[in-house]
């Protein structure tokens, strides 16, 4: 990047040479697997750290991957020539995909990156050189305005998203269109938006290139440009969350006062929802001393929404800071500025009294249910990916627990989920165990204690016999009265099922 800002970005209004330039990467196998064949496992995950001489040394010949490699994602000049074997350079030279450098080399304009879909798709994310985390310029030196690439988030909130077919789907802070791009796999009509019309312009590229519908593209602030009758079935946003003393990075920074803008955005979500409608972001939130931060996000739910939150990391104040400034590469450059920047930051959280931020997922479903379930949590551990089917079930279950009370909890048939294992936790020789610990290997991976009965009780779950009639036969096994442990039991039985160990059947 230059002090001069961004370059000019290619026509988001050719289709045709966006199809043309699709169909010659996929025949020079500009793909995510090819990526992987051509620079082996060493090279690709050192260009995912940013790291390009291992890249560099494997595309050292002159086959069309190679020339591509080097091309769109190490961003070195090649000669023209050599180019025109694989791209229809004339067409990418007019609609600005590559520009003329030196005497008879050509460069390209943006960043190109392939991109595996869930379904085996091949796509390709545009954004600004130098833009794409991995890519040859390196996170860390980003002007106002620059629009990034995949990174972390990008595909964390991807991977946690519900995937059912919907009618109408709104991708906010659409950056470079890869939620978008998800989103026109299962949604009839996308609506993108974003303060940053340099990301619109990206993101019409980002979904001509890889062969995707075009979306309805809307530039304005959060809900601004959305109307005031329009409603979604799925909302999905990875919003400038960053909580930062003024709003200097428009990509990460959302220039409102501390956690505000995230709040704003979950708040007025659910007026937008339709009936059963997901809304899902990623977001940061302040841990204000004297204050408990579930409650705080409690406060943010909107009213007729079930909710789901999950924090899946906390930093102090001083490891944020840090954070957030080595993003944008400050610790690179003059000493005195850095430290006033940081003290600026700290300054900012002090005022506040905030001791720590908080990062994870907000899942809203819009409920008829004059008794929404709102489920705040901390889950720092490993999950498996994607999380979509498991979020979509989770709100099914609560939807189960609130139409059977206990009575009809124990007339109900369960099975034990699929993958879920039982470990007993006492000292060596010891009778009986000191705990039991029922644990899934997949979804959430959550393990939770149960007593012997708990044990009993999800271990011998396989649909057949009633909830009821399973306790009848525990309580003969163990000589316990029936009445009495009918009664203590379905507490427990409504926390299987609502952590997913048990699954309702029929």
């Amino acid at each position: 990047m230059t002090d001069s800002g961004p370059a000019p970005l290619p026509a988001s209004d050719r289709p045709d040479t966006a199809a043309r330039l699709r169909d010659a990467l996929l025949a020079a196998s500009f793909t995510a697997d090819g990526l992987l064949d051509l620079l082996g496992a060493a090279a690709y995950a050192a260009l995912a750290r940013s790291e390009t001489v291992p890249a560099l040394r494997a595309t050292r010949g002159d086959t069309p991957l190679e020339t591509l490699v080097r091309l769109f994602l190490l961003q070195q000049p090649v000669p023209r020539a050599r180019v025109a074997d694989v791209l229809p350079v004339a067409e990418a030279l007019e609609g600005g995909w590559l520009t003329p450098v030196g005497g008879d080399e050509v460069a390209a304009t943006v960043d190109v990156r392939p991109y595996g879909g869930p379904g085996g798709e091949d796509w390709f994310i545009v954004s600004d050189l130098g833009c794409a985390v991995g890519g040859a310029g390196g996170i860390g030196q980003h002007d106002e305005g620059v629009v990034l690439g995949v990174g972390g988030a990008s595909t964390t909130l991807a991977g946690i998203t519900v995937r059912t077919p919907v009618a109408a789907a709104l991708d906010l802070g659409t950056g470079s269109g890869i939620q978008a791009l998800h989103a026109a796999q299962h949604a009839t009509r996308v609506t993108a938006t974003d303060l940053n019309p340099r990301a619109l312009h990206t993101t019409a590229l980002t979904l001509a290139l890889s062969g995707a519908p075009a979306a309805d593209l809307r530039a304005g602030s959060l809900f601004e440009p959305v109307r005031d009758d329009e409603t979604f079935d799925l909302i999905v946003s990875n919003p400038p969350f960053v909580i930062s003393p003024g709003a200097r990075l428009t990509y990460r920074d959302g220039g409102m006062g501390g956690d505000d803008l995230c709040r704003s955005l979950v708040q007025q979500a659910g007026e937008r929802l339709t009936e059963g409608g997901f809304a899902q972001f990623l977001a940061n939130w302040q841990h204000v001393a004297g204050e408990d931060w579930q409650d705080r996000l409690r406060s943010w739910v909107p009213r007729g929404c079930d909710a789901w939150i999950v924090q899946r990391e906390v930093q102090d104040v001083t490891q944020y800071a840090e954070l957030w400034l080595r993003d944008a590469g400050d610790h690179h450059g003059d000493p005195a500025e850095y430290q006033a920047r940081y003290d600026a930051w700290l300054d900012e959280f002090e005022a506040r009294k905030v001791r720590a931020v908080g990062f994870g997922w907000i899942t809203l479903r819009r409920t008829g249910s004059a008794e929404p379930v709102v489920t705040v949590e901390e889950w720092p551990h490993p999950v498996e990916q994607p999380l979509g089917e498991t979020v979509r079930a989770h709100f099914d279950r609560l939807d189960y627990l609130r139409e059977h009370d206990d009575a009809a909890l124990l007339e109900s048939h369960f099975r034990l989920a699929g993958e879920v294992v039982q470990e007993q936790v006492g000292l060596p020789g010891a009778e009986d165990p000191e705990h039991v610990v029922l644990r899934q290997h997949r979804g959430m991976r959550r393990a939770t204690k149960v007593d012997t009965v708990g044990a009993g009780f999800a271990g011998v779950c396989d649909g057949t016999l009633s909830a009821g009639r399973i306790l009848d036969a525990i309580a003969q096994l163990v000589g316990e009265d029936p009445v009495l442990l009918r009664d203590r039991t379905p507490a427990q039985i409504r926390l299987l099922v609502e952590q997913g160990f048990l699954e309702p059947v029929g």
